[in-house]
């Protein structure tokens, strides 16, 4: 079966972005293992703010060459040349997608599809790219309250910027 990875960035008080949006804050001095990554990969999820987000960047698509998700709530919203639009049942479409050959599958996010992944017991690692700022407000990693999911360390990455990547998978019920 193939896995879900939540590969993100957050700031030390948890958040994935400014309000707004924004990701001005977060380091380009380097990759971080990014393209790595990307290589392990062939599918990604999105809820539809973040995808709307990648869209008002500038360059074209950067996924173009991968299966791409964008989860919403709006009924009218129509696919693109390279994201599929779901609007039904998020966590049943998952799993489907899990149990079907191929690489690992990319969570990119945001706050709301992380949580309702996460509450489904779908996300399987993550790999959290800690950066060393407090942004006070913004969009945080998880919406809501979620349940607690434990997670063990598996590695842990530092690096001169003072970034820290925390790589967890979910912990097996014994």
């Amino acid at each position: 079966m193939r896995k879900v990875v939540l590969y993100s960035a957050c700031s030390i008080d948890n958040y994935i972005a400014r309000k707004d949006g924004a990701i001005d804050w977060l380091f380009s001095d380097s990759h971080y293992g990014y393209f790595e990554f990307l290589a392990t990969i062939d599918t990604t999820l999105m809820g539809n703010k973040t995808y709307q987000q990648i869209l008002s960047f500038d360059g074209e698509f950067p996924y173009k060459d991968l299966n791409n998700f964008a989860f919403t709530r709006k009924k009218d919203q129509k696919d693109t040349d390279y994201v599929k639009i779901i609007s039904k049942d998020i966590e049943g479409f998952v799993k489907e997608l899990k149990a079907q050959k191929g690489k690992t599958i990319w969570l990119i996010g945001g706050g709301e599809i992380n949580s309702i992944l996460l509450e489904a017991g779908l996300i399987d690692e993550m790999v959290l790219s800690i950066h060393p700022i407090i942004l006070g407000e913004g969009i945080p990693l998880f919406a809501g309250n979620p349940s607690q999911s434990d997670f063990i360390l598996s590695e842990c990455k530092t690096f001169p910027s003072g970034l820290v990547q925390l790589f967890l998978q979910k912990k097996l019920k014994e």
